[in-house]
């Protein structure tokens, strides 16, 4: 036991300097070639060859490079949480409904002005409105699956409850589509792709305050969630309450998913995959373990994707949706393929 202890903490070491580097290997890449000493002078105040490459550094890179950290740690501690409340691999940190939500909070600002007239548009189209419809969204679903959350006794009640809420927006969202004029549409694809690149610093510190919150809640679960992965009668008979403790779980979720889609986009698939990796490469159950491997294991992930969509020495950046997948996919296929099992 000793023994797997230490091999445990050795790995976490190992993730955290992984995330360390990759960290700087983001900041270091881009469509500017900034040199290594000059990232290192507008990181720490020192001289630097031009004035435009501090800026860069500063205003651009390093708060993408926190987000990309923030949202793949949270979206990775989310899918681990549902996946162990459901005891379903397949339940990931929009499976409440969550990201649709906010997409249609979205999409009744963007492409809202063609059914509602252009005052619409005008009083409300702009970043922090899209924020806003995103996480008003994100909270009308999550106050109804709360209200259902207390209501039901069956844990997979709730789970069917958010995929037809999902179902329900997304038809809403089909629908102000249909009568949209292209220009709206493509705005509001462009922001379904998801982005890490649009936040200023006092966005990444509203979002690293939920990150915060949301990640507290998940560490306070920690103790229920090993007893849950036996089953909720067993929790039960250990007095382990099941309506507060899910109450607990899906609320952390909300504020870690909803953040993030409010500010960065409905990001896909990593919430999904990374609690798999971690499971396949760590074969523990125990969530003490789990969590921080999770944390890092996910920030590492979207470093990766990030660092792929940038094509270095390139203007544009690719869609990160399509990154993420495309990267993590294939990983999680091999590993299960190897493995031959989902560990739960």
């Amino acid at each position: 036991m000793h023994q797997n202890s230490t091999k445990y903490r050795i790995l976490l070491i190992l993730l955290f300097i992984g995330v360390i580097l990759l960290l700087f290997l983001n900041i270091s890449l881009g469509s500017v070639n900034i040199p290594v000493k000059d990232i290192f002078g507008s990181i720490f105040h020192g001289e630097i060859t031009r004035e435009t490459y501090r800026y860069i550094v500063l205003q651009y890179r390093l708060p993408k490079a926190f987000t990309a950290v923030i949202t793949g740690s949270g979206l990775a501690i989310s899918g681990m949480l549902m996946q162990t409340l459901f005891r379903n691999p397949l339940a990931g940190p929009y499976v409440l409904g969550l990201s649709s939500g906010a997409s249609l909070g979205v999409a009744l600002v963007i492409m809202g002005a063609s059914v509602f007239g252009g005052t619409f548009a005008a009083l409300f189209l702009s970043k922090w409105s899209l924020v806003i419809a995103s996480s008003l969204g994100s909270l009308l679903v999550l106050m109804a699956v709360m209200l259902a959350s207390l209501k039901l006794r069956d844990t997979m009640a709730i789970l069917i409850i958010g995929l037809m809420f999902a179902s329900l927006t997304a038809a809403v969202v089909s629908v102000l589509s249909y009568f949209s004029p292209a220009a709206d549409l493509q705005q509001y694809i462009f922001w379904s792709f998801g982005s890490l690149g649009n936040l200023s610093w006092p966005e990444v510190g509203i979002l690293a305050l939920f990150w915060v919150l949301g990640t507290t809640l998940a560490i306070s679960c920690i103790k229920n969630l090993n007893t849950l992965l036996l089953g909720e009668q067993y929790a039960k008979s250990l007095g382990v309450s099941i309506r507060r403790n899910r109450f607990k779980i899906i609320l952390a979720t909300s504020i870690l998913a909803g953040s993030i889609t409010a500010f960065a986009g409905p990001i896909a698939f990593v919430g999904l995959a990374v609690p798999h990796l971690v499971r396949q490469i760590l074969p523990v159950n125990d969530h003490r373990i789990l969590l921080p491997a999770v944390i890092l294991s996910g920030a590492a992930l979207m470093l990766i994707c990030d660092i792929a969509a940038q094509l270095p020495g390139k203007e544009f950046t690719l869609p990160i949706n399509a990154i993420t997948s495309m990267i993590g996919a294939p990983v999680v296929i091999w590993l299960l393929v190897r493995k031959r099992k989902f560990l739960f």
